[in-house]
């Protein structure tokens, strides 16, 4: 008896702790958050950047500005916020942890960055029939239009369904449909298609198609 009392004690005091630590947490986590807003301009005209983004770090979420450079973003006090842009350096700005207050502004900056190429020497051919020639023989590799035309060719889709493997799907339905036919004709002599005048009907089509040509 005495320990059931105890253990109701103990229970009625968990109980009424609970709440208490719970709404302490929860005001821990409010006064950690912060609004991050502000504006990413070129450090030397000073000019809004469009599109450039902005990544909390070590979390998977960002933002990008608009057309004037301005953002706004939800992160937590000492936070890394990473700014990215094409054609600028990268830059990596830290929340303050002793932040007063749930909001802080900045106005962040990027230096262009400069990328050096590789330098390219243009010769001329010697004479102009050699140009001429040369640039007739160049092989110009085919485009992704061209490609995929090539590839949805009537021709070309015949023989890729004659040689390539069937997948598992495919294997599957053709099993099945053998043995669906296998137990149809169960008991009984299977049709010869050699009478039947809708396999002669495609046999006249594919030969016209020029599918049994020697490729």
């Amino acid at each position: 008896m005495l320990l059931m009392r105890k253990l109701f004690f103990l229970l009625c005091l968990f109980l009424g702790l609970l709440p208490s630590a719970a709404r302490a947490q929860f005001e821990t986590f409010r006064d950690s958050v912060v609004q991050l807003y502000g504006v990413v301009m070129t450090a030397d005209s000073l000019r809004g950047l469009p599109a450039v983004s902005i990544v909390v770090k070590g979390t998977g979420r960002g933002t990008l500005t608009n057309t004037q450079g301005v953002f706004s973003i939800v992160a937590l006090k000492g936070d890394e916020i990473e700014f990215s842009c094409i054609g600028f350096k990268n830059k990596i700005t830290k929340i303050p942890v002793e932040l007063p207050g749930n909001q802080f502004s900045i106005i962040q900056l990027m230096v262009n960055d400069t990328t050096f190429l590789p330098a390219a020497i243009i010769k001329p051919r010697p004479t102009r029939e050699q140009f001429e020639r040369d640039f007739v023989s160049t092989d110009v590799p085919d485009d992704n239009i061209e490609i995929a035309r090539k590839n949805t060719d009537i021709t070309t889709r015949r023989i890729l369904m004659r040689t390539l493997p069937s997948d598992g799907k495919e294997a599957i339905n053709m099993n099945l449909a053998r043995g669906a036919q296998k137990y149809y004709y169960s008991g009984q002599a299977p049709p010869v298609n050699i009478f039947n005048p809708f396999a002669w009907g495609e046999f006249i089509r594919s030969w016209k198609r020029g599918d049994y040509k020697k490729k």
